[in-house]
């Protein structure tokens, strides 16, 4: 069972009950009760960071959304809108224990050949990257920090 540790993001009240020897986390977003995983905890945190303090709307917010990538189902980890349904940021989450590495990158980068989204956010909580893909260019950046919502 794994047990919730400090992350790398602000701290919220997160509701979360035990049932027998499983935790599980209440997602506000889906409005149900969910297994609390490694993953899970930091998407949760994300979530909240992103409504609370860069002030996306949560209605706007979608978690798990399938795509189809060379033929093979996924799902991505969130995908954040504007108001005219165009996605504007992808973001893929790992586990804390789990190091943000070039395959991490790759996965969210193959994605997004199916998305073309403009910002990209990879993190285990611990560690954030935030990118901007530039695509009438073919170039990327890396960024100090995720933008806020902007209407």
């Amino acid at each position: 069972m794994f047990t919730p540790i400090p992350l790398n993001l602000p701290t919220y009240s997160a509701k979360i009950q035990r049932e027998g020897a499983k935790l599980f986390i209440f997602d506000e977003l889906r409005k149900k009760r969910l297994v609390l995983t490694p993953e899970e905890w930091v998407r949760q945190h994300w979530v909240q960071h992103l409504i609370h303090v860069k002030k996306y709307p949560r209605s706007l917010i979608k978690i798990e959304g399938g795509l189809t990538v060379n033929d093979m189902r996924r799902r991505s980890d969130l995908v954040i809108y504007d108001t005219s349904g165009n996605k504007i940021l992808l973001a893929e989450f790992k586990a804390p224990t789990v190091k943000i590495t070039q395959a991490a990158f790759e996965q969210v980068a193959r994605y997004n050949t199916v998305y073309r989204i403009p910002f990209l956010l990879v993190s285990n909580g611990m560690q954030h990257f935030y990118c901007r893909i530039h695509f009438d260019f073919g170039t990327f950046e890396f960024l100090p920090d995720l933008p806020d919502y902007t209407h």
